[in-house]
């Protein structure tokens, strides 16, 4: 549809002459003189053949000519700043992440120095959420209360599951492997952890992050894996807690020993103040991943922030690989 519109210019000053009721404010708001102004306002009223404007001794005065058009002024131009505004959220980035508290905390947030200094631009959010971990076999990737990009082009997800969301586009950013850890202080002459059997004089510390028990990769398969006699393990024993997090807070804290997920603990073993007392790894049941929906992929913030989380997913890969 084509419109026949006076300049764009002319409507501005005619909606801040009619705010002000003074062409000098007018002008002042506008950065030109007065003068300038009142051309604006005579072209507008000489192409629209009305008068807008009564200039009285010391006042201003809009005609009712002038007061039904300036609602509809002022709507559009608030109309074309929502526009603007949208397009530059979209081009450059307010970008919200929603991601696992144990991926957030000790995965992602020490990284996030470098993605900053990579695109300075994009303004991020980082919010977690325990309903980010896919549970009981679920395929829904949003529940109810989640950050849903399907409602909000700049939001993405990182999703602890299976990677079976229809609908999205998903990108895998890598599948973990559980590893024992422990305090460094925890092994001693009375109860050392020289093998895998000595485990067996050692609190397990169970992370029920998942809570789908066919799904569960827990003490049992790790101790068969390493050759522990089915006779000589109790893996059922020892503290739950709900999630990561938690788990290997009590690690730390020296309450026993967890099966972690490896990247989540590396920068605490490289510090000293975890240690892997074997390395015996089994693969989790599930995998980090990348979730948005189709119509984002290629929007500059959510393409950068795609492209540096697979290169540092890619990274943990290569660790892995045998």
């Amino acid at each position: 549809m084509t419109y026949r519109l006076p300049p764009l210019v002319a409507l501005r000053a005619f909606d801040s002459a009619a705010r002000h009721l003074s062409f000098k404010k007018a002008a002042d708001e506008l950065h030109v003189t007065p003068a300038a102004i009142s051309q604006q306002i005579k072209a507008l009223e000489s192409y629209l053949d009305v008068v807008l404007f009564r200039r009285l001794t010391r006042a201003l005065e809009v005609t009712p000519q002038g007061l039904a058009m300036l609602p509809k002024v002022r709507e559009g131009f608030e109309c074309l700043a929502a526009a603007v505004a949208t397009t530059r959220q979209s081009s450059d980035g307010a970008l919200t992440v929603t991601a696992p508290p144990s991926f957030a905390s000790r995965w992602l947030v020490p990284r996030l120095s470098r993605f900053a200094a990579a695109y300075p631009g994009v303004e991020l959010r980082l919010a977690s959420s325990a309903d980010s971990v896919d549970q009981r076999g679920e395929t829904a990737v949003f529940e109810e209360g989640m950050v849903d990009p399907r409602e909000a082009a700049s939001e993405v997800a990182i999703r602890y599951g299976s990677g079976n969301y229809p609908g999205f586009r998903v990108d895998k950013i890598f599948a973990p492997e559980r590893v024992p850890v422990c305090s460094p202080r925890l092994p001693t002459a009375e109860r050392p952890l020289a093998a895998p059997g000595d485990l067996c004089r050692h609190v397990l510390i169970h992370d029920e992050t998942i809570d789908d028990e066919d799904r569960q990769t827990d003490w049992a398969q790790w101790l068969g894996i390493a050759g522990v006699d089915a006779g000589a393990r109790d893996a059922q024993r020892g503290p739950r807690f709900s999630n990561a997090v938690l788990a290997v807070e009590a690690a730390l804290d020296g309450q026993g020993v967890a099966l972690a997920l490896k990247p989540l603990v590396e920068a605490d073993v490289a510090a000293g103040r975890l240690i892997i007392p074997f390395d015996i790894a089994v693969p989790s049941a599930y995998a980090y991943f990348l979730v948005m929906p189709q119509a984002v992929g290629q929007r500059p913030s959510v393409a950068a922030f795609r492209a540096w989380l697979l290169a540092e997913g890619q990274r943990v890969s290569g660790r892995q690989a045998p």
